[in-house]
């Protein structure tokens, strides 16, 4: 789902806002999956958690800061680290993204 404010970054934003639109994004792909006529059975557990998504979402948003240049693994560490810094509860998270290869998930 799309707000007016999407296109501002988010990292000065509370943790409790975060993710607040987390969890109106998550809830807007079961909505769209369930109206398909998926399964839940087959999709819940393959969607990120809330703080995941708010990590994902705050990364999209270091990445348009460089202009959309994706980065490079160790840029990309030192990113999710600095989520990790300035929103300690998404700390385990990030750790979880990062996973036991030291790759974000979404990059294996």
């Amino acid at each position: 789902m799309m707000t007016a404010n999407h296109h501002l970054p988010r990292g000065r934003a509370s943790l409790e806002v975060l993710r607040a639109e987390a969890h109106e994004e998550l809830d807007t792909v079961i909505r769209e999956r369930l109206l398909a006529g998926e399964d839940p059975w087959e999709f819940m557990e393959l969607l990120p958690t809330v703080d995941e998504l708010v990590v994902y979402l705050l990364r999209a948003d270091a990445i348009n800061a460089n202009g959309g240049q994706r980065p490079s693994a160790t840029r990309e560490y030192r990113v999710l680290r600095q989520i990790a810094l300035e929103h300690p509860g998404l700390t385990r998270a990030v750790w979880r993204l990062l996973g036991s290869e030291g790759l974000p998930a979404f990059q294996r």
